[in-house]
């Protein structure tokens, strides 16, 4: 086996980046070796029709995806919330719709950033409410989609 084609599986199988010294330990070879295999990986994905390319950042050597495929990330992996992100997000859910000043009592000031990344996520939209001084927030179908719930239903009490 090449070499450079260990050096591609240990990128791909680690996820990020590693330095020389990382990767000749994995590999069980020398730093001069590894550099040399790099190389040579490096003018593989140059010149083959990949949507892979490895590249050298200030952390070390990555295999990671073309920039040119960047669209298709948001498409095809979910995206990763932070818990409290996660929270504001259920609370809209259970109380969908629900104006954003209850939202901001219910979850505190920290919800204002979060409704914002929801929003850019698309899993929920902002509409004016009728008084003009807040926001309705709802989710989307996207959230639906996402969560793979077809309709939010609560059992009465």
């Amino acid at each position: 086996m090449r070499l450079a084609t260990k050096i591609e599986a240990i990128l791909y199988l680690k996820g990020k980046p590693l330095s020389l010294t990382e990767i000749a330990q994995c590999a069980d070879c020398e730093v001069d070796e590894v550099q040399e295999a790099i190389i040579e990986l490096m003018s593989d994905y140059a010149y083959r029709d990949s949507a892979l390319e490895v590249l050298e950042m200030s952390q070390g050597y990555s295999l990671q995806l073309r920039p040119i495929f960047d669209s298709l990330i948001d498409d095809l992996i979910p995206a990763e919330l932070k818990k409290g992100t996660l929270r504001t997000l259920a609370a809209i859910a259970l109380k969908n719709p629900i104006v954003q000043t209850d939202l901001i009592e219910l979850r505190g000031s920290s919800a204002y950033q979060h409704v914002q990344e929801l929003v850019g996520l698309g899993f929920i939209r902002k509409r004016r409410h009728e008084n003009g001084r807040s926001y309705w927030l709802e989710i989307t179908d996207k959230f639906h989609q996402y969560f793979e719930i077809d309709q939010l239903s609560l059992p009465i009490p």
